[in-house]
């Protein structure tokens, strides 16, 4: 709708009977209206002001939305339909000089401010938006009945990870829709399995449900455009009956602008943007792309990770590059980088107070990776915690002075491989004995640096299979706003 009317000259006043303020000033009010043309607004009784004609009922708040309103009384100024000026609450003086009247509230106190408009109540503003706003949701809406459970409505449905969801109202969803610029139309990718077209208003739905903040709705629309990356393999990823599932790498100054965690406990539980994003990018591939557990999701067992799993790396203190720049972005781009991974599993050395030591024990649990017989056919994510990079910040090496030693430990001949382990099926063969073998491939293993500064432990999340065509290859992609 247009909120000043085609060619209209005057006065618009809004107000609100439950409001002193606009109480206070009725006589000034009618006397305006008397004098020359006054449109008068009422948010809450078309019979406020008394005194006053043709009182236009905004209990919908449609008129006051479109204006803008943010305090009543507001007094505002039109010439052929285009505001000239706006006064809000009442000075005698400011109200005297616009509307040129100099007795104007000569009983009435020199000020009195304005008080809030309905319009600005808590949560209000997003249900304006929905109704009369520009945007327009495609989402059928469903109704539930009044002593329904939306909760276990949402899980008997089948939306639900086994978690309880936030309830994706029209009021919610364009909350959420105001952490991006990008429009609720836009396409984001294909989904598999169903290979299903995404919408940001899609993505934005079930980001509501996982429970995230609309800050954290870019990070959610950037990991989802990784996911349907064919190099990432996301078909593949939930088909496959083994552990994996998509791990949420965050780089760059929207760590610290949405609250990820890097510091103590950064894989666990407690914080909200690590807890939901890896949620929503789970909650799009199986309400969406129908990737569901019992259907086109065969793991054998799973993780707890496939519930979401997200996590930002430490770079304020880094003595590293991050991922992302060893990956090919500048430190102020901000990123996802999306790895198949599995659980976490811990690497206790204590004692290693030297490089070559520490590379060593790290070598030792990156050797075991699916399988202490497999080589070539791996990848994995390193998490060195501050402890452990103290150790080779003080001996002054660099990220790709320890990914060399890293991988002389990694390759070795195959009968160190074979000896004493033949007995055992699983893995490399006895004619790889007198062969130079390697645990990884390129782009097969990932070093990342976080966690807390007390403890010296590290961590190996492996991955589900081999780079390349026969697996998945981490994908980084920037965030858009």
């Amino acid at each position: 709708m247009t909120p000043i009317p085609r060619g209209y000259s005057g006065f618009l006043l809004v107000v609100k009977k439950d409001c002193n303020t606009c109480q206070l000033i009725e006589t000034a009010i009618a006397e305006l209206q008397r004098s020359g043309a006054l449109r008068v607004t009422s948010q809450d009784d078309p019979q406020f002001p008394a005194g006053v004609r043709d009182v236009k009922d905004d209990r919908e708040l449609e008129q006051s939305y479109h204006l803008n309103i943010e305090t009543v009384p507001t007094l505002i100024a039109c010439q052929d339909g285009v505001e000239q000026e706006r006064l809000v609450g009442w000075s005698r003086e400011d109200w005297r000089r616009l509307t040129g009247i100099p007795s104007l509230g000569t009983d009435l106190p020199q000020f009195s401010p304005g008080c809030g408009s309905r319009t600005v109540e808590p949560g209000m503003l997003d249900k304006l938006a929905y109704r009369f706003g520009d945007t327009v949701l495609q989402a059928r809406r469903i109704d539930v009945a009044e002593m329904e459970d939306v909760h276990e409505l949402m899980y008997e449905r089948g939306w639900s990870d086994g978690l309880p969801l936030v309830p994706p109202s029209e009021d919610r969803v364009m909350r959420m829709l105001g952490g991006t610029s990008r429009a609720p139309d836009e396409i984001v990718g294909v989904i598999p399995p169903d290979q299903a077209l995404c919408t940001v208003e899609k993505v934005t739905i079930n980001a509501v449900m996982a429970g995230c903040k609309p800050e954290y709705l870019p990070v959610v629309l950037a990991a989802v455009e990784a996911a349907c990356l064919d190099e990432f393999c996301m078909h593949g990823l939930l088909a496959t009956t083994y552990f994996s599932g998509p791990i949420v790498i965050v780089n760059g100054p929207i760590i610290n602008e949405i609250g990820l965690n890097w510091s103590t406990n950064a894989l666990g539980q407690g914080n909200r943007a690590n807890s939901t994003i890896g949620r929503a990018l789970q909650l799009v591939i199986r309400n969406v792309g129908g990737g569901k557990p019992g259907g086109v999701d065969r793991a054998a067992l799973g993780q707890p990770g496939k519930v979401g799993f997200c996590f930002p790396e430490r770079e304020h203190d880094s003595y590293w590059e991050s991922l992302a720049v060893e990956r090919g972005f500048a430190p102020e781009q901000s990123t996802v980088t999306l790895f198949a991974g599995d659980g976490v599993h811990g690497i206790a050395d204590q004692k290693s107070r030297e490089p070559k030591s520490l590379t060593r024990s790290l070598a030792m649990t990156l050797r075991t990776v699916k399988h202490g017989k497999l080589f070539g056919d791996a990848s994995a994510m390193l998490i060195v915690t501050p402890e452990h990079m103290r150790v080779f910040r003080e001996a002054g090496w660099s990220k790709a002075r320890f990914r060399e030693e890293l991988d002389k430990c990694l390759n070795f001949d195959g009968s160190e491989l074979i000896r004493g382990a033949s007995h055992i099926a699983e893995g490399m063969p006895e004619s790889s004995a007198g062969r130079r073998l390697t645990k990884f491939g390129p782009d097969g293993l990932l070093i990342v640096h976080t966690g807390g500064s007390a403890g010296m432990w590290s961590a190996v999340i492996g991955g589900w299979a081999a780079t390349g065509a026969k697996g998945s290859t981490p994908v980084t992609v920037a965030i858009k706003s």
